[in-house]
Order: C-alpha cells, then sequence, then structure tokens
C-alpha cells in the first residue's frame, strides 16, 4: 500500500498501516504484531489518539473521530485501528510522551498534502527497517542535523544501520590533557561499527626537534575478530569550527578498510599548538569538537542481506567472469527481456549445454532467491569457462552471444521477434556526389553502438563524431561509374532508434607506440536524460528520441585487469542500486553516474582509473512496456517444476555431501564378474561393473545383508558374503567372515574402515537343487577358485568355486575339475597354482594333502589346470605357466596419427617383448596397410607429444619404446603413414612448407621428402609434383623463409638444405616467381610488403594494399601504418607527402649471426576473417592488435628512390 507521511520533524515513532482486507492481514489477525508485515510511515513523536484521528481524516479522506479508534498493545507500540468500512487500517503508536505536541509543528504538518514512498520491512525482531537511497544531508552520531526538516528517508535511514551514509560527531573535552587514544561511540554504517579516533602524536623533524600533532584517525569494525571482511568507504575529516568567522578545517579520505588496516586517516592533521591556540578558533573551554562524514559501499566478507536491504541479490563470483555479473544484472532487470526469456521452451534441452535453460535459471534465482546466485552452468552452457575466454572477448561480444543464442531459440513461438523489436535500431550509410546527381544508400540493422571516448567530452560528441559526414575530395575521389572520379560526402545517419538502447564506449584500444591494449581513463560525460532527435531522420512517424539512463556498466582497474560492478536504476524511477557480484546495495545518483565519468584527478574520492564501459538507455516512451512487472504466473509451469526439481537435487546432494562422513559404499561382486578374464586374479577391478551399496557405517553387518537380500532378490539363507583383500603378494582374494559372530558388529568394523568396502557375494546356483547356501567351516575349510587354460586358443575360462577340506588330497580335485570342464572323468590334468602375477607353480606331487602341496594355503587361492593327454608342445605358449608369463609382460600402448594433433588415437595389447618389426606388423594389421610404409615416433618426456623418429633398424624391444607414465596411464607411441618405404625415406630429409597461390592465399601445406645432401633447388623440384602452376605463370618457384609472419629471407637454389633452420618460431614458404620479378636489376631490391614506384605517395600504396585485400572503404578506415622493427611498431603520418626511407627496409648486421629486419606493419581494430585466415592464426588472438602483412605480400621490385 502507498501513502503519505504523518510526521516531519524529529521523528522517533513511527506509524504502521496495514490493510485488514488484505491477504497478509486474513492470514496474520490473530498473529502477534511483530509476525505482520506492514508498511511503516513517520509520524511526529506525541501525538495524541484525537491527533492521529484528525490526520487520518485528511489522509484517508474519511471521517475518523476518537469513537472509530480502538487501542492495542504491541510490543513498545500501541496498536490503533481504525473502524471504518471505508478503510481497515491499523495504525502502531508510541503510547509514551502523547502531550507534549508543538501545536505549530502540528498545525504544519496537517496540511502537508505530498510525501515520498518508503519501501520497509520487519526484521526478526519486530523492529521497523527502511531501505533507502543515499541522502546529501549528513547525521551527527544519530542525530539529526536541523536542515533534516521536511526530509522523511533521512529520519528514516537515521534509524538503520545498513544505511550508506552517515555523520559522526566526536565531542573531546579536557582536549589539552589528552595523552592517550580516545574512540567516540559507534555509529553503524552499512552495519558495521564506525568510530572517530583521535590520539596525540610525536614525531622529530629535521632538525631532529619534537614535534606535536594532532592524529585524527577513521576507524571500521575495530573489535572484529574475522579477518574476511572488507568495506571501501570515502570520509571527510572535519575539526569543527567554533569561532564565528573561522571555517572548519577539513580532509578527504578513501580507503579499503579490512582486518589488518582498520584504521584510516591522518598522524598529523593538524599540529597540537594550532589546536590549543584559541585565537584559530578551534578549541573553545578546552573541548574540541570533530565529525566524519562517511560514505560506505556495502561491505563483503560480512553478513549483508541484500534481498532485505535492496529487495534484489546479487551473481556469485565464480572467478576469471569479468564483466559477465554486470551483464547478466542488466539484462535481467530488462524485465520485457527477462518475460520472453522465460517463455522460450527448453523442456527437452540438455541441462548442460542449452544457453537458453541456464538464462532461465539464472533469472528464475535472481528472481525468487534470497541468496546470490551461481553462474558456472550459464558459463559451460556457452563453452567460456576460463579467464582467456572473456579476455579475448569483451562485453559486446558476450551480449551478442546470449541474444543471439536466445533470438534463435524464440523463433516459432510466441515471443519471437522480442529481441529485435527491443534492442534493433537502423542505420542509413549514404554517399552522395556534390557536382552530379549520383546518390547511394544502404540501410542497416544494428543492435549496439560503439562510441569514442578519445577525444570527446560528452556522449553527444560522440554521436555527433560517429554520424560525421566525410568529404571525399583530392586523391580521395569516389568512382561513380559513368561519370568518373567525383568529390563526394558520405556518412551514415539513424533511421530509427531502439526501445533499449546499448551504448558501448570504447574505453579499451590498441595503441601502436606502445605495442599493447591500453585503457582510456578520460572523462567523458553522459546524462540522466538523453535526447538524440537530431541524430534521427525517420521517414514514419516515431516516438521522440528521448532516452533515460537505465544502467551503467563500470571497470575499476587497468588494460591488465581490474573489478567490475554495475549501477541499474530498476524502476527508471531515477533510484539506484550498486550490484557489485553478490553484494547490492542501494546508492545515490551522484555515485551511479557523476562518479563514473572518469578522470577527475584532483578528487581522491573518485578514482582516477574508475569509469563506465557500456551504458544501458530505455526510451521514455517504452519504459513503462519495457520495464513491466513480471510475475510468478508469466513463468511456464513447466518452467518452474524442472527449476523446483533441480533445486530439490542440489539440496539433496548437499545433504548427501554434509552427510557424506556417516556413510560407506560397498561394491558387490559376483561370480558372473569372473567370467571371461584373461588376466590374474579373479577380475580386472578397472573394468568391472559393481553393484554399489550407499550403507550407514553404524549399520550391522546383519542389517546390511537384509538389504541386499531384498535388492538383489535372493533370499538371506542362499548368500554369503566374502570380504575381498588385497595381500602382500599383490593379489585380490577373498576371505571368510563369520555370520554368526560378526552378524551384530558395525560393517565399518568390519571393513577395517576402508571405503568403498568390496566383497564377493556368493551365491546359491538356481539349478543347483539346494536351499540354502552350502555350510563354511573357517577352521578346517577352505574355498577355491578354478580356471581352465586352453594352449590352442590361448584363453581362459573361469570354472567357478568350491569348498573343499584343507587335508583332502589334491587328486580329489580331477573328478571336480573334468566334471566342471566338461572333459570325461579320468581325464589326466596338469594342476597349477596362481601365486602371484608371474608366478604359476605346477603341483607336481596331487597325492599330497592341500595344506602341503599349496603355497600358505588360504581362502581365495586359485587353481588352473589344463589337460595332460594332449601334446601341446606346438602351440605358441603350451602350458599356463608360459601364459601367465607371456601376460606379465603384455601392456596396452595407444598409438596417435603425428599429423593429426587431436588424434585419440587407438589402443592394442602388445607383449613388451616384441621387436620393431612385430610392433609395425601389429599395428599395419590394424591400419590394413603396409609395416613399410609406416614410420613411428617416441612419446617425449617433458610433453605428451612426438619425439625423435624411430629408425626401422631398431633393434630394441618395445619396453624400451615406451616412456614411462604414471599408473594406469596409458602408453603412446605416435606413428605416420607415408607414400613411400620408410627404408627409404630414412635416406632423405623431410621439409614441411606452405603453397601459396598467385593471389597469397595458403591453399595447403607441402611435406617434401628431397635428398638429405640436397640443394633448395631439389627442394624446389619435389614441390613442383604436387603443386599445380599458372598458365600463364613464369613455371619458377622461390623458397621464403617466415619468421613472425614476415619474410625474413629469400633463400638461394644453392642452398645446402642442411643450413636451413629448423626454429619453432621459423617457417617455409613456397610461391611462383611472378614474370616481373624474374630478372633484378642491380639498382633494385625486393622488399617484403607490396610494390612500390618512384614517386608514388605512401596514400596510393594503402588505397593498393586495400585493392589487394578487398577490404571495405568503413572498415579500413580503422587501418593503422607503421615500419615494425624488431616486432615494435613506429606509426607512419597519414600525410600525402609522407617520405619513407628505402635503407629503413634493409637488413642490419647484429650480434651473433641475428639480423634485424624492418617490415611494414597494419593495424585493425576490426580484422576482416580474410584477413584472419590468411595470417594463418587464431582470429581471436588477431583482434586488436598489430601485425605484419609482409608474409601475405609478395617480394616486389623497389626503384633506388621511394617516396
Amino acid at each position: 500500500m502507498t501513502g503519505k507521511s504523518f510526521g516531519m520533524i524529529g521523528m522517533k515513532w513511527s506509524v504502521r498501516v496495514i490493510n485488514d482486507g488484505s491477504k497478509l492481514w486474513r492470514k496474520t489477525r490473530s498473529a502477534s504484531i511483530s509476525e505482520c508485515h506492514p508498511i511503516a510511515y513517520s509520524i511526529l513523536r506525541g501525538l495524541t489518539p484525537a491527533d492521529i484521528g484528525r490526520i487520518a481524516s485528511k489522509y484517508f479522506k474519511v471521517s475518523v473521530s476518537g469513537k472509530n479508534l480502538a487501542t492495542g498493545s504491541g510490543k513498545e507500540r500501541t496498536v490503533i485501528h481504525i473502524k471504518s468500512k471505508k478503510i481497515k487500517e491499523s495504525f502502531y503508536c508510541p503510547v509514551s510522551n502523547m502531550n507534549h505536541l508543538n501545536q505549530v509543528v502540528y498545525d504544519k504538518h496537517c496540511h502537508l498534502s505530498e510525501s515520498e514512498e518508503m519501501d520497509t520491512r520487519e526484521d526478526d525482531n519486530g523492529q521497523v527497517q527502511t531501505d533507502i537511497g543515499e541522502t546529501e544531508e549528513r547525521f551527527l552520531n544519530g542525530d539529526i542535523t536541523e536542515n533534516s526538516v521536511g526530509n522523511q528517508e533521512e529520519a528514516m535511514e537515521e534509524e538503520d544501520e545498513a544505511r550508506s551514509a552517515a555523520t559522526l560527531r566526536f565531542v573531546v573535552p579536557n582536549f589539552s590533557k589528552l595523552r592517550e587514544t580516545a574512540l567516540s561511540p559507534p555509529t553503524y554504517i552499512r552495519n558495521l561499527p564506525w568510530k572517530i579516533m583521535v590520539m596525540p602524536r610525536t614525531t622529530h623533524g629535521q632538525d631532529r626537534q619534537p614535534t606535536r600533532s594532532l592524529g585524527f584517525f577513521l576507524q571500521c569494525n575495530g573489535e572484529s575478530d574475522s579477518s574476511t571482511w572488507s568495506c571501501n568507504a570515502i570520509a571527510d575529516l572535519r575539526l569543527i569550527s567554533q569561532k564565528e568567522g573561522v571555517e572548519n578545517f577539513a580532509r578527504k579520505i578513501q580507503h579499503l578498510f579490512y582486518s589488518k588496516e582498520n584504521d584510516w586517516g591522518f598522524s598529523h592533521f593538524m599540529t597540537w599548538s594550532e589546536v590549543l591556540d584559541p585565537e584559530k578558533g578551534y578549541i573553545k573551554e578546552d573541548t574540541v569538537i570533530l565529525e566524519v562524514s562517511v560514505t560506505a559501499d556495502a561491505p563483503h566478507g560480512v553478513s549483508w542481506d541484500s534481498k532485505k536491504h535492496t529487495g534484489y541479490v546479487g551473481l556469485k563470483n565464480q572467478g576469471a567472469t569479468c564483466y559477465m555479473n554486470s551483464l547478466l544484472q542488466t539484462l535481467f532487470f530488462t524485465n520485457k527481456l527477462r518475460k520472453a526469456v522465460y517463455q522460450i521452451p527448453t523442456e527437452s534441452d540438455d541441462s548442460s549445454r542449452s544457453v537458453a535453460l541456464a538464462l532461465q535459471r539464472v533469472f528464475y534465482e535472481l528472481q525468487f532467491s534470497d541468496r546470490p546466485v551461481g553462474t558456472k552452468k550459464l558459463t559451460k552452457s556457452f563453452g567460456w569457462e576460463t579467464l582467456d575466454s572473456f579476455m579475448q572477448h569483451d562485453v559486446q561480444e558476450l551480449c551478442r552471444v546470449l541474444l543471439d543464442n536466445m533470438e534463435s531459440k524464440m523463433k516459432g513461438t510466441c515471443v519471437e521477434g522480442t529481441i529485435p523489436r527491443l534492442f534493433e535500431g537502423k542505420m542509413t550509410s549514404f554517399l552522395r556526389c556534390k557536382h552530379v546527381n549520383y546518390t547511394s544508400s544502404r540501410k542497416e540493422p544494428f543492435y549496439d553502438i560503439q562510441l569514442n571516448v578519445k577525444g570527446k567530452k560528452t556522449i553527444i560528441e560522440s554521436f555527433k563524431d560517429y554520424c560525421a559526414t566525410e568529404t571525399l575530395d583530392g586523391e580521395n575521389k569516389y568512382d561513380a561509374g559513368e561519370y568518373g572520379l567525383q568529390e563526394a560526402e558520405k556518412g551514415i545517419f539513424f533511421s530509427s532508434l531502439p526501445p533499449v538502447l546499448h551504448l558501448h564506449l570504447l574505453r579499451f584500444q590498441y595503441d601502436p607506440l606502445t605495442d599493447q591494449n591500453i585503457k582510456i581513463n578520460d572523462r567523458f560525460e553522459f546524462p540522466e536524460q538523453l535526447n538524440l532527435e537530431e541524430f534521427l531522420k525517420s521517414e514514419e512517424e516515431c516516438p521522440p528520441a528521448v532516452y533515460t539512463l537505465h544502467a551503467v556498466l563500470v571497470h575499476s582497474g587497468d588494460n591488465h585487469g581490474g573489478h567490475y560492478v554495475v549501477f541499474i536504476n530498476p524502476k527508471g524511477d531515477g533510484k539506484w542500486c550498486k550490484f557489485d557480484d553478490d553484494v547490492v546495495s542501494r546508492c545515490s545518483k551522484q555515485e551511479a553516474v557523476d562518479h563514473n565519468f572518469g578522470g577527475n584527478e584532483d578528487d581522491i574520492t573518485v578514482k582516477h582509473c574508475t569509469n563506465a564501459y557500456m551504458l544501458v538507455y530505455i526510451k521514455d516512451s517504452a519504459i513503462a512496456d519495457v520495464l513491466q512487472p513480471v510475475t510468478e504466473q508469466d513463468i511456464p509451469d513447466q518452467l518452474v517444476e524442472r527449476l523446483s526439481e533441480e533445486r530439490r537435487q542440489e539440496t539433496l546432494r548437499r545433504k548427501e555431501r554434509n552427510e557424506a562422513h556417516l556413510y560407506m559404499t560397498v561394491q558387490i561382486v559376483t561370480s558372473d564378474s569372473f567370467c571371461g578374464h584373461q588376466g590374474t586374479d579373479l577380475f580386472d577391478p578397472d573394468k568391472i561393473n559393481y553393484r554399489c551399496f550407499k550403507v550407514k557405517k553404524m549399520s550391522t553387518l546383519r542389517d546390511f545383508m537384509e538389504i541386499v537380500s531384498e535388492q538383489m532378490k535372493y533370499p538371506l539363507e542362499m548368500i554369503r558374503p566374502w570380504p575381498l583383500i588385497y595381500r602382500t603378494n599383490q593379489t585380490c582374494r577373498p576371505v571368510a567372515v563369520d555370520l554368526e559372530v560378526d552378524s551384530n558388529k558395525h560393517i565399518i568394523d568390519i571393513a577395517d574402515s576402508s571405503s568403498p568396502w568390496t566383497i564377493f557375494l556368493e551365491t546359491v546356483e538356481p539349478d543347483s537343487g539346494m536351499l540354502c547356501i552350502q555350510e563354511f567351516d573357517k577352521e578346517t575349510d577352505v574355498l577355491l577358485f578354478f580356471k581352465l587354460y586352453d594352449p590352442k586358443n590361448k584363453r581362459m575360462s573361469y570354472c567357478g568355486h568350491t569348498y573343499m577340506s584343507i587335508h583332502s588330497r589334491a587328486r580329489s580335485l580331477v573328478p571336480i575339475l573334468n566334471d566342471r570342464a566338461g572333459f570325461p572323468e579320468d581325464t589326466e590334468l596338469m594342476l597349477f597354482e596362481e601365486v602371484k602375477p608371474n608366478v604359476v607353480e605346477r603341483i607336481e606331487n596331487i597325492d599330497l594333502p592341500l595344506e602341503k602341496v599349496l603355497d600358505e594355503l588360504m581362502d581365495g587361492d586359485i587353481i588352473v589346470f589344463q589337460r595332460a593327454d594332449i601334446n601341446f608342445a606346438d602351440c605358441e605358449l603350451p602350458t599356463a605357466k608360459e601364459y601367465f608369463r607371456d601376460l606379465f609382460h603384455r601392456v596396452d600402448v595407444t598409438f596417435c596419427d603425428k599429423t593429426i594433433p587431436t588424434d585419440p588415437g587407438f589402443t592394442i595389447e602388445l607383449s613388451l617383448k616384441m621387436n620393431y618389426d612385430q610392433m609395425a606388423h601389429a599395428v599395419a594389421q590394424r591400419l590394413n596397410t603396409d609395416p613399410y610404409l609406416l614410420q613411428f615416433f617416441k612419446t617425449t618426456n617433458y610433453r605428451d607429444g612426438p619425439g625423435t623418429a624411430l629408425r626401422c633398424t631398431y633393434e630394441g624391444t618395445l619396453k624400451e619404446l615406451l616412456v614411462p607414465v604414471k599408473a594406469r596411464q596409458p602408453k603412446k607411441i605416435y606413428y605416420q603413414q607415408l607414400n613411400i618405404r620408410v627404408s627409404e625415406l630414412e635416406n632423405k630429409k623431410q621439409i614441411k612448407c606452405t603453397w601459396v597461390n598467385s593471389k597469397l592465399k595458403e591453399e595447403k601445406e607441402l611435406v617434401l621428402y628431397p635428398t638429405k645432401n640436397g640443394v633448395v633447388a631439389d627442394l624446389l623440384e619435389e614441390a613442383k609434383k604436387q603443386v599445380e602452376l599458372s598458365e600463364s605463370g613464369s613455371g619458377r618457384l622461390r623458397l621464403l623463409e617466415i619468421i613472425s609472419y614476415k619474410i625474413f629471407a629469400v633463400q638461394r637454389e644453392d642452398m645446402p638444405l642442411d643450413s636451413l633452420a629448423n626454429a619453432g618460431t621459423k617457417s617455409l614458404r613456397i610461391e611462383e616467381i611472378p614474370n616481373d620479378e624474374l630478372e633484378i636489376a642491380d639498382d633494385e631490391l625486393l622488399i617484403p610488403v607490396a610494390h612500390f614506384q618512384k614517386k608514388e605517395p605512401f596514400l596510393k600504396v594503402k588505397e593498393r594494399i586495400q585493392k589487394k585485400l578487398e577490404v571495405p572503404d568503413k572498415e579500413f578506415e580503422r587501418y593503422k601504418f607503421a615500419i615494425v622493427v624488431m616486432g615494435r611498431p613506429n606509426a607512419i603520418s597519414d600525410e600525402m607527402d609522407y617520405y619513407i626511407n628505402l635503407p629503413d627496409f634493409l637488413p642490419h648486421p647484429q650480434t651473433g649471426n641475428a639480423q634485424k629486419v624492418e617490415s611494414l606493419g597494419l593495424l585493425s581494430h576490426q580484422l576482416s576473417p580474410a584477413l584472419q585466415l590468411l595470417c594463418g592464426c587464431n582470429p581471436s588472438l588477431l583482434d586488436k592488435c598489430a601485425f605484419s602483412l609482409s608474409s601475405m605480400y609478395k617480394l616486389l621490385r623497389v626503384p633506388s628512390c621511394v617516396r
């Protein structure tokens, strides 16, 4: 309910109004007052019930007499109900001091007709708390100054400990006797206690004479033990004058207060003698008065409830997200966009990849959550998860990524076209000849505008520069077709402007002089109300192009880093909030707008490097539509259900994490997992699929077995657990557990605190006819497992397990094993014990007891058997012993294609005893190729990449080829497929070159194989076999050496190939020699840029470069040229008569063999894709960087004189 203020002077009490007819009141009629959440209004202290009746009569325009008032208690306040059919309201008023109303003041009060609405709420103690913006008036130690008369918001803020500003006042009596530090009573600002700290300070000057001064400091949160809090503040420290005609002595500070620097000020605010001098006017009756006016940001690292103080929540600082949080808040408060985003159908979208769903999630949580919202799922959805992603792009690109994604997702839905209707404007580019009737124009849409800051004072100046008309005359005339070269004018104007205008201020620009990006901190003013009518030329009638400032995105820092915040005017009514990641606070218009113009070197309260880099304006005629309220009814039910379910799942996961220490994981394997296993032990723990159970650690074994019985559908009497343990001989085998003795023990005790705990679950086979599991005596019985080895197929087969008496003879196993294997009952068998990896012992005397023939007989021992009545001597691995020995040397090796950087490769199992030829045949069989057309490379020790090539005559084993890696990490070897036999290749030299056609386009990479003792001419002959030459060309090739994308040298044809450098920063390029360069005269020189002609102006060179690159005029205007010397650019003037000194392009001898090469460099802020690809670099790395054109151009003849 909105309403009017009842009190304007000395407000110490408040009236609180509740609408009896409201849903809230009906729910809380019987509740205590502290449980209600009414709206509060200030009222004069000392009002009687009759006074309240007269005020209410005037306010509600209803006759309210004393008879209509009823009182009820509410803690320290009296509740006064107004009994009226027209209004059902409750007033909360104090009963104390109700007889001391100043009648004059009261009369003035009763004639007030207008007041400001306040946002209030009730805290946990039922006390009123008011959230308001910063006020211009200051407070003195909680008292209100006389200038606060009539200012309702200041009065309420006086009682609000979360206020952003206040004035502390400290009266220091007996000042001349002050010997120690004195602190003022605390005043709460941003929920932190602030105190004035004053002390005498003594120092020694250059003359070594002691000088006494007044130390004056501001202390924040001085008694806190926390080390995580921080609060940024500006303050004005004043020594108050007590003599007429003498001004206060003031000094300003700006500081980030935190635990180690919780006070800030001046050790020598004023000399002690000056303070004590009565003539100076700062002391009276040995008393001084100190004041500090403080304006503080919302603190970090303390309990700051953004929702309570502002109604909004922030976004978590997930690290390395730069400007994203600011942009997301800006889009969130574009309410019409938020409402449309909610309507995007995402019910079938992947939760981890859908940008639309991630944005819906962020918007929904920002609207309904009470705590800061995370953004990791959003950044993951569009692939920007690292700092480099944000550093390589700017806020404009991120905005386009999000809006383009949303726009495509909105197609075919009820909100299709919302984004263009909100953000799209149209500009017209025109060109008009002065002397002939020739005009051309092109209309283009735009979603944002980039404005220059450098050299501009205001936003209007930037718009004028943006729309400025350029004259094309002189050497720069326009080719008007049949009219020839003509003087012309070209420029742009806006044919329509969008409801929501995004303005990007070009604060970051590349500086060719320093060869790096710099930030422009110049002062650049922008208004709250922006009129763009003068720049709009619309053929249709449209609303006035008058805009209100809605958001200011601010960066504090330099090009290398800093901090990002955003100031938003959520309702477009001039009430600003500051969004600093997870902290949201109210702020003033001055803090949101004026302090972010930049510059202000003389004002220490505003950082020079803090300024706006993006502005959002909303057209006045569209504010109501763009900022329309968004309610729960605007969110589809399926989206609410999905997000609610996600929150429920997240709550469960959080609960699981919190309770994880109470649970343990039990992994169950059954005999089915042993079938097909070809290695040592019973199974491979890295490949098996466990049946997992999450069990409370304090559960008993009996409880756990009941759970297993129920989940696995086995009766309890038909299962038995066998815990698996790792023996000292590196094997994993089951051990017995006594169910009768251990059934009441805790799982964690039986598992010996291991988690996960792995057990083998023995079950009764369905076809066994048994109703319960076989009895097992731990003292006399042993559990044995059986494997059958087939020498012909080199395979192992699992043959089950059995209980045997430790006293039984090994021969008694033969009929059991024959039965399991399906052999005749009298088949002779060879028995082996699998002791450990690479140790398998044959049981020679099967007539002895098991306890004597088996090494340290234990539960879980494995018997391997094979037929003894068949001769397997012709088999590669005739016995189980040879099989396990070979198995011990087998290893999985991954082979990756060297020519494919991200090739995952394929894995095959090989023996470490293999030689080169055996390995090559195994790989060739997998690739279906000739083993002699493969070349192999070892993996380097220092990085995961190919190293030196292996010679086909290598005599070592595979074990010697494999680089040691971490346990369970795949061993890797690289290969490449060849066109010639590897033995022939090893007598040749492999050289990689890039083939460039006559249009300077890199067509393909050449891998050439000239003879090792050959020359460059041999290399060029090999290249001719792989490239297609132009019919009208010279037919001759040349080899260029490229360093950092610049031509370093043209190699002579008689140069030995061994002389070619093979450094990582160098590359080779082959191209056809143009006909006009076949013969170079003595007075001519090849330079690595473009054709120069005698007396040719530099601007003509630029025109030919533009033509060669096919760059549009508007884009080429952004290109800057420089002479690049040793990688450092020196800017070239655009003047018509600029001279270039030819020796600057000549190589100069340096120390050693290095040479300094100068080249022509080019800078573009908006590189075309063609340029980016020609450079052969990642486009994102080239953006806004200077690079050399020389790598794109032919080497051309230059006369001896060039201008």
